[in-house]
């Protein structure tokens, strides 16, 4: 960890800011790293290899953040030293020591955004996302609260800039959704919308209710990142394919063609229906995409999972199988139990004004692989 004690606190000397030997190694040694790979670009054959020079360029820029800190930070125990120094000279005592003080406090937030930027990043952060949304128990109000996390999600999608492809779903007779599966793309969507997968949870009174009674229905929502060959190596004896004829509405197509397509992947199970388009070629691409994504997050849930029980908790483990948030419709409240966060204006929550609970969220999973981070430091 790094370890400073606040600017005049009683005995705040020049020893107590000290950054944490094992993390300093850590980032002299990326420093380092990144010195080697700015020499390796003007190397000739890094420079004549294409695949190389693009290789080195990106880990270069991926370390760069780190390096342009410490680099600060050595440029500021440099200033310290010569400040330190002038606290012997009477005519500059009360001068230098004003500058000590100023130099220690920006070390102190200087070295925790080297600490911040030392924290492992998510590989999968920059991707798009398949959101999957589906009804739980509550019958026919679970359905219309299925459709209104839908229309959350798609104008969260639409105040961030991303696109939204639908890419099939389940209608209730009530006008709600059994289930919905869509597309969302843009910049970092995987990193802003992770923590929303779980049990979500709904109180307030449905519209067919004549006694005024409130009812508690829940809808669970899978947020998997959008998967590509590389990620996941699938075998194709390992996919079972059918085709079959769609039903329900969805235009003439509909129950006069087999365009629907039904994939099971055999050694896990995982079976993906989709009736989205016309073509049959087209709905096999969708599904592949949904299978690809789901056995992505099947890999991403246990890493997560081993993780949390190597620190002693679930907290915070996006487990589908935990209440994430509740929707106090008579209260006007919504509650994220995962950090005890309560805030209201359920109106605007649910037109996609959800950053401020998407932040808090982010910034809980950034305080605890901080932690973790530092318990590996001091081991």
């Amino acid at each position: 960890m790094l370890s400073v004690a606040p600017p005049g606190a009683p005995g705040a000397t020049p020893e107590a800011f000290v950054m944490d030997p094992s993390l300093r190694d850590k980032i002299e040694q990326i420093a380092d790293r990144h010195e080697e790979l700015a020499a390796m670009l003007c190397e000739p054959e890094v420079l004549e290899d294409k695949e190389q020079f693009l290789k080195v360029n990106r880990e270069h820029a991926d370390l760069n953040p780190v390096a342009e800190a410490f680099g600060r930070w050595r440029k500021l125990e440099s200033d310290l030293d010569e400040a330190r120094e002038l606290l012997a000279d009477p005519d500059m005592k009360d001068l230098a020591r004003e500058d000590v003080s100023r130099l220690e406090g920006e070390r102190e937030l200087l070295e925790a955004e080297l600490t911040k930027l030392l924290i492992p990043k998510d590989p999968n952060d920059s991707k798009n996302v398949v959101l999957e949304i589906r009804s739980g128990a509550g019958g026919e109000e679970a359905a219309l609260f299925a459709a209104d996390l839908w229309r959350m999600y798609s104008r969260f999608a639409e105040r961030q800039g991303w696109s939204i492809e639908p890419m099939g779903h389940s209608e209730a007779s009530a006008g709600g959704l059994k289930d919905v599966t869509g597309l969302i793309k843009g910049k970092d969507v995987y990193a802003k919308l992770k923590f929303e997968k779980g049990v979500h949870r709904v109180q307030r009174v449905p519209a067919t209710e004549s006694q005024g009674r409130i009812h508690t229905s829940t809808a669970t929502v899978a947020i998997m990142p959008e998967a590509e060959d590389v990620d996941i190596d699938i075998n194709p004896a390992d996919i079972k394919f059918e085709k079959m004829r769609a039903s329900g509405a969805g235009g003439q197509h509909v129950n006069t063609t087999d365009s629907a397509v039904r994939l099971t992947h055999v050694p896990t199970g995982i079976a993906v229906h989709v009736q989205q388009e016309k073509s049959q070629t087209k709905n096999r691409e969708i599904a592949m995409v949904r299978l690809r994504s789901r056995l992505l997050q099947i890999e991403i849930d246990k890493y997560e999972s081993e993780r949390a029980a190597s620190r002693k908790s679930q907290v915070g483990s996006g487990d589908r199988s935990e209440k994430v948030r509740t929707y106090n419709f008579p209260q006007d409240r919504i509650t994220d139990h995962r950090v005890g966060l309560t805030r209201h204006n359920l109106e605007a929550f649910m037109n996609g004004e959800i950053d401020d609970v998407i932040e808090a969220l982010r910034t809980n999973d950034e305080a605890e692989r901080l932690a973790e981070m530092r318990e590996s430091a001091g081991a």
